[in-house]
Parts: structure tokens; sequence; C-alpha cells
């Protein structure tokens, strides 16, 4: 083989090689790019689910708000409904004065026990204390209930 034929060959063989590695490169950026949508993609596709899982721990936030506010509301209802405690029984703010007894009338009362008579009259702040004292146990025990499940 003559030397201009052989370097006419490996110009084509360096001609086709060259051709071969742009088109290599030329792949290799579209893959690259490629890379880059898709992982544009996850990153808004897990985006979206995020805010999905959000939006309903948002929802349901927003409705046991409600369901609290309406048990607030009910609660403070019936307690401004009830008889304040001094109408029912005003005869406890009474103090009884004391009387001369006859000592045959002693006598008979320490020989014959009668039934004591107590009356309690619960006081509204005392009824208000009560009902918070109730409602935090409420909230521990849903609090404790919510942590096993």
């Amino acid at each position: 083989m003559s030397a201009s034929k052989e370097f006419e060959e490996l110009q084509n063989i360096r001609a086709k090689l060259e051709e071969e590695s742009h088109s290599l490169k030329e792949e290799q950026k579209n893959m690259e790019e490629r890379v880059r949508v898709l992982e544009e993609k996850i990153a808004i596709a897990e985006l979206r689910n995020s805010n999905k899982a959000t939006n309903e721990a948002i929802s349901r936030l927003k409705s046991k708000i409600n369901e609290l506010e309406e048990r607030l509301t009910k609660i403070s209802q019936a307690s401004e409904t009830c008889e304040p405690q001094e109408k029912i029984m005003p005869e406890v703010d009474k103090v009884a004065e004391p009387t001369e007894v006859a000592p045959e009338t002693v006598e008979a009362a320490i020989e014959e026990p009668e039934e004591e008579i107590v009356t309690v009259k619960m006081l509204e702040d005392s009824l208000i204390a009560e009902q918070e004292v109730e409602d935090a146990l409420k909230k521990r025990s849903e609090k404790k209930k919510r942590k096993f499940f």
C-alpha cells in the first residue's frame, strides 16, 4: 500500500471517530439535561405530596378547633342557663339566731337524737374551677390516648 492511500484511510478513520465523538458528546449532553428535568419533576411531585399531607393535617386541626369551640360554647351556655346557687339555697346565707329553749326540750333532744341536716353551697368560682380541672384531666387523657396510636 502506498503511503498516500494509507494516509487517506487514516484520515477517514479519524473523521469517523471525530464524528462519533461529537455525536456521543451530544447524546451525553441530552441525557444530562433529561436527568435534570426528571429530578426537577421528582422534586415537584414530592413537594406536592408534602403540601397535600400538610393541607390534610391543617384540615384535621381546623375541624378539631371547630369541635372544641362548639364544646366550649355548649359548656358556657350550659353554665349560663343554670340557676345561680344563691337563688337555689338562699336560706344558707341566713344565720339562725339563738333562742332560749326550755330545759325539758333539751333533755328530750339529748335522749332522742334528731337527723342532722347539712346544706352545702357550692360557690360559682369553685364550680368554674372544677370545670377547668375536669377539662384539664380530659385533655391529659386525650393526649395519652394519642401517644399510643
